[in-house]
């Protein structure tokens, strides 16, 4: 039997997108026809477990027949994460075995820091999607500049973190961890500060063996139909929940660019700017 893939939406930092991101990979794969099976790490917050959970109200209350993932039990996120380490790690793995044996892809969300369970799924991981924000903040988690010349110094805590998962997978002779970095909420207007930041973040790129995808903007879409349960992958005819424009348009054919850069075959049909 072939081995499900394993896709790690990562970074240290809070409000990045981790969780906005996950969600639409998960659909983009539902639609493609894969199962997937979803595993939500953030114990506290579990915003892609919840969207999961409004998607399955809306659809009961709509009379819609909508692509679901399967989730293997965790337990209660609050009481898990008041757990000892070894504890979480154990409910961790069982799940972890539950979705290799139901699915296609696992798809995991981690939280912002770095935890046990955090460093162990990057470890499993055959992708790592890291969404970072237009912003030299997020960006030093991932490298260090100068102050004053803004030049690249090292690599910073995350990266480093990415690093020694890499190097544990080559250690125990697995296929190698396909990193990819994605500027997310950019600003509409193009500005001096992005193009330092992607000059840095170039380099860095080139320094310690990461791909760059596409970046996604700053669009409401991608907030307001979270309480629905659904992405625009999903709207429709028969299912339009908020008004459609042409930005829903653009906000399709951003993430049919992310899924091909990702190189999740199939995955980008459903991003089909069709409206």
């Amino acid at each position: 039997m072939n081995q499900p893939k394993v896709i790690v939406v990562g970074n240290e930092k809070g409000g990045a997108g981790k969780s906005t991101l996950a969600i639409h990979i998960a659909v983009g794969l539902l639609y493609s026809g894969r199962s997937v099976a979803l595993l939500d790490l953030d114990l506290r917050q579990r915003s892609m477990a919840r969207f999961f959970d409004n998607r399955k109200a809306w659809m009961l209350a709509n009379g819609q027949k909508l692509p679901l993932p399967v989730e293997p039990d965790l337990g209660d996120g609050k009481a898990l994460a008041r757990a000892g380490e070894e504890e979480q790690l154990a409910r961790f793995e069982a799940a972890f075995a539950e979705a290799r044996r139901l699915a296609d892809v696992v798809l995991i969300d981690t939280p912002g820091g770095d935890t046990a369970l955090s460093r162990r799924a990057h470890g499993l991981a055959d992708q790592i999607v890291t969404p970072m924000n237009d912003s030299f903040v997020d960006f030093d988690l991932l490298g260090q500049v100068d102050p004053v010349s803004l030049d690249l110094i090292r690599p910073s805590i995350y990266s480093e973190s990415v690093w020694e998962a890499r190097k544990n997978r080559a250690i125990a002779g697995g296929t190698p961890i396909d990193w990819v970095v994605v500027t997310n909420r950019l600003a509409v207007a193009a500005a001096r500060n992005r193009q330092r930041l992607t000059d840095r973040l170039k380099k860095l790129a080139k320094r310690i063996g990461f791909r760059i995808g596409p970046g996604l903007r700053d669009r409401v879409i991608y907030r307001e139909l979270f309480p629905f349960g659904l992405t625009v992958a999903d709207l429709s005819n028969d299912i339009r929940p908020v008004a459609v424009s042409l930005a829903h348009v653009a906000a399709r054919q951003e993430m049919r660019s992310l899924m091909v850069a990702l190189g999740l075959e199939g995955a980008e049909a459903a991003f089909d700017a069709s409206e």
